[in-house]
């Protein structure tokens, strides 16, 4: 990015919103008996890839909290699913409960590091990691990337960008004081070793994000700020999806949409959670694709678009 980013006023709407289906085994649907979450999608080659946490409903003693499968597509919304999953617990402890919200970073060869979060075997601690490979089917666990200190749990929810000075931020969902919150480290190889820093932004009070906060997606523009659409929720655990923007290091906030950019519609079964939760997205053709999951079961895309004052 060159130059000063434009701080001009910004608006973020949703003119479309459609239905994302999952094609195993020719069988067309959702999954019958498994919730679908996180969904990361990235382009290669003029495919749409795809990673996916895939749960059980309900949820046994003995599941695991998700495996992440893969699957491609060529317009985004119908993805043929690999049979076999990309990444699964274990068989160390530290993730033998679950693996749970891939995030996919492409070095300049194509080759892939996917961080995710691994849930231990007792089900009680959640920590960042990363899997590395030339390609999804041989992803070789590394290493944790990120532990939780004391008194604070659950690293997860990856989300990495470049900033202007051609460092890394990792941004990453963590839990203080029964709340997630927003954490942020640097890096200058998305690799590691990363060093934590301030946390990038925090609640507002008497707002739709006055508890809870958790990391989404970033879209970087030439010349413009980057915005992260984020996740924010009240105590009682309604997520809703709004915008923040920050100067081109990722150092200040310059922006920040008052009301939520996504409200999820009442949910479809009686038992449903009020959630609605982005993941990922594509910056395709001047709109914004906005991958994200409902009542944390059923997969979207939203189509964004930004609008600037002239």
């Amino acid at each position: 990015m060159t130059g000063r980013p434009s701080t001009r006023q910004v608006a973020y709407l949703v003119e479309e919103i459609e239905v994302v289906t999952l094609d195993i085994a020719g069988e067309n649907g959702l999954l019958a008996g498994h919730d679908l979450m996180s969904p990361y999608v990235w382009k290669v080659d003029g495919r749409i890839h795809l990673l996916v946490r895939v749960l059980p409903n309900p949820l046994g003693p003995r599941d695991p909290t998700g495996v992440i499968y893969a699957g491609v597509s060529q317009d985004g919304l119908c993805f043929t699913m690999k049979p076999k999953p990309a990444i699964v617990p274990g068989p160390d402890a530290v993730d033998a409960g679950g693996v749970e919200d891939p995030t996919v970073v492409l070095s300049s060869d194509k080759h892939l590091l996917v961080f995710y979060t691994g849930v231990d075997a007792r089900r009680e601690q959640g920590s960042l990691l990363v899997a590395e490979g030339a390609d999804l089917t041989c992803l070789t666990k590394q290493q944790v990337m990120l532990k939780a200190p004391e008194g604070e749990g659950n690293i997860k929810e990856a989300t990495v960008a470049r900033g202007a000075d051609g460092r890394y931020r990792l941004f990453y969902e963590y839990a203080r004081d029964n709340a997630s919150r927003i954490g942020l480290a640097l890096s200058d190889d998305p690799a590691g070793p990363w060093k934590a820093a301030v946390d990038p932004f925090t609640i507002r009070e008497n707002s739709w994000d006055n508890w809870h906060l958790s990391t989404g997606p970033i879209v970087a523009r030439k010349g413009q700020p980057p915005v992260m659409f984020y996740n924010g929720a009240t105590a009682d655990a309604r997520w809703r999806i709004g915008w923040i923007a920050f100067d081109e290091n990722y150092s200040r906030v310059v922006a920040r949409g008052v009301e939520p950019l996504l409200v999820p519609p009442p949910p479809e079964e009686r038992a449903g959670t009020d959630i609605a939760f982005a993941a990922s997205c594509l910056d395709q053709e001047g709109d914004i694709l906005l991958y994200y999951s409902l009542e944390d079961r059923l997969l979207r895309r939203a189509r964004v678009r930004e609008f600037r004052e002239a």
